[in-house]
């Protein structure tokens, strides 16, 4: 399994990628490999206000619902809209047109580099 080193993970499993102000947001390979087949996303709307830590979505698979967690405090200004209209892009290029939301970031939780992520989930 391949993580980018570019971006920053949680130990939720969500990777961030920086691009300024805004952060792009999306889970994990090894999550979605963990998770199935993702079914359905429900993803918080434009506008809405995240916190870190807190839950701001779900991703459903034939297996399981799952929360997505916040790994940043701000406003989400963008969903991406093809994942909610298939799901499995989020299975098939989760660091790539998987992503989920952006957010006008005003503060990040705690990360781990791509080196600590891959020791988290290879324990």
């Amino acid at each position: 399994m391949s993580l980018p080193t570019n971006l920053s993970y949680t130990e939720e499993h969500e990777w961030i990628e920086d691009r300024g102000e805004i952060a792009r947001i999306g889970i994990t390979e090894h999550a979605a490999g963990a998770l199935g087949d993702i079914v359905f996303v429900q993803l918080p709307e434009v506008g809405d206000k995240i916190e870190s830590g807190q839950a701001c979505g779900e991703l459903e698979s034939t297996k399981s619902v799952s929360d997505l967690f916040a790994p940043v405090t701000g406003e989400v200004v963008a969903i991406n809209e093809s994942v909610v209209d298939d799901p499995a892009v989020v299975n098939s290029d989760p660091y790539g047109e998987g992503w989920l939301i952006e957010v006008r970031v005003t503060e990040t939780g705690a990360t781990l580099t791509a080196q600590q992520y891959s020791e988290l989930i290879n324990e």
